[in-house]
């Protein structure tokens, strides 16, 4: 028995920050029904990454999706939207992603919800809070790492701002979805009431920076400085970065410059006694352990550094990282077969229960595939 089972959830949402949040939940054992506008379905059936469709949607949506049920409702239409009522009735969680406003010209905000369903969790993504100048602006991933300062924390020091490619915003925002959802869950049991759960992509993309916004805050607001080249954390010292070798490329993190020295017999290296010129003086060490690196192969280094406890790392290409054994051994995929005899091939979910690794039982479902079995089982 999977944690959530017994929980129904509700999901509005669309795209990627809600839907991830359903798609963990529903890895856990809720029973996510999607509520979808008649025909199209959600919007993030059409966002795709390389025009790459399966099935009709988007492999995207297939992604974020699976394990979830499908109910067509024109949330306009007065006779659906009484349906989705005695839908809400008997569910657990709501979650969804309008836009402020756009719930309550509905008539499904939180104040209206809690009166047909005391004990219901109402979980809302927003992209930036209920009030201010930005409430009406597009809450997208891409905006957000932008807006928060995120953009320039990665990349070198004359780079241009520079997003991290993974959609982080939306998947760090989901992230904490699931986490308020299962608090109020926990508390329901004790109070017997629900709750209203509320995260925005830019208080979690915030939130993501706390390290650096609390450094920023208790150092006379200095802005974080990337280093020329192999930038990996603007605020730490070195040899904290990533080098070109050889025939590739090596990260090593934190550690001892003196350390490093030794072991790589740098003289150079020695001569920065002081801890504290590792990052003040952090340039000039990674000056010297590019062209120090550069003379050997990244598997000869590894050799040499692993063997003496410093923490590194070789630099993957996703061909290379999945043809790996270590990448095999974790069993980290999985494939799920489509009504359209298609197939959709892809990551399980990271948590494991009592040692299982949790896979998937089905795929993402079509638009309304599920509205005639569920106006059945609820007496809709």
């Amino acid at each position: 028995m999977r944690p959530l089972e017994g929980i129904t959830v509700l999901e509005f949402s669309q795209f990627m920050a809600g839907p991830s949040a359903g798609l963990r939940m529903a890895d856990l054992g809720a029973r996510v029904i999607k509520i979808e506008r008649p025909g199209s379905g959600e919007a993030g059936r059409k966002i795709a990454l390389k025009n790459l469709f399966l099935d009709g949607s988007s492999l995207v949506f297939h992604t974020a999706n699976r394990n979830k049920e499908s109910y067509e409702a024109n949330l306009k239409d007065s006779e659906d939207l009484e349906r989705v009522k005695k839908l809400i009735e008997k569910a657990d969680v709501i979650t969804h992603n309008f836009r402020p406003g756009v719930m309550e010209k509905i008539g499904l905000d939180y104040k209206t919800v809690q009166k047909i369903n005391p004990r219901l969790v109402y979980a809302t993504v927003t992209g930036y809070g209920t009030e201010g100048v930005w409430v009406k602006k597009p809450g997208q991933d891409l905006l957000v790492q932008c807006m928060s300062g995120f953009a320039n924390l990665s990349g070198n020091k004359n780079d241009n701002p520079t997003p991290v490619g993974a959609a982080v915003s939306d998947i760090i925002t989901g992230t904490h979805l699931v986490q308020g959802v299962l608090a109020a869950l926990i508390r329901r049991e004790k109070t017997k009431k629900g709750a209203w759960v509320e995260v925005s992509l830019l208080e979690s993309t915030l939130d993501l920076q706390f390290e650096y916004l609390t450094t920023y805050l208790n150092d006379g607001n200095q802005i974080p400085e990337r280093t020329e080249r192999g930038s990996a954390n603007p605020a730490l010292g070195a040899p904290y970065g990533v080098y070109k070798t050889k025939n590739g490329y090596i990260s090593i993190a934190m550690g001892s410059v003196l350390k490093l020295g030794e072991t790589l017999n740098c003289e150079a290296l020695l001569e920065y006694t002081n801890s504290e010129s590792w990052f003040t003086n952090r340039e000039d060490i990674m000056v010297i352990l590019r062209a120090f690196l550069a003379e050997k192969n990244t598997s000869e280094w590894l050799e040499i550094l692993e063997a003496n406890g410093i923490w590194c790392s070789d630099l993957y290409t996703y061909k290379q990282l999945l043809d790996h054994e270590g990448y095999q051994t974790l069993k980290m995929d999985q494939k799920l077969n489509l009504l359209s005899g298609e197939e959709v091939h892809t990551t399980r979910c990271p948590i494991r229960l009592n040692d299982e690794r949790v896979y998937s039982p089905k795929p993402a479902p079509r638009v309304g595939q599920h509205t005639e079995a569920i106006i059945k089982e609820f007496n809709l």
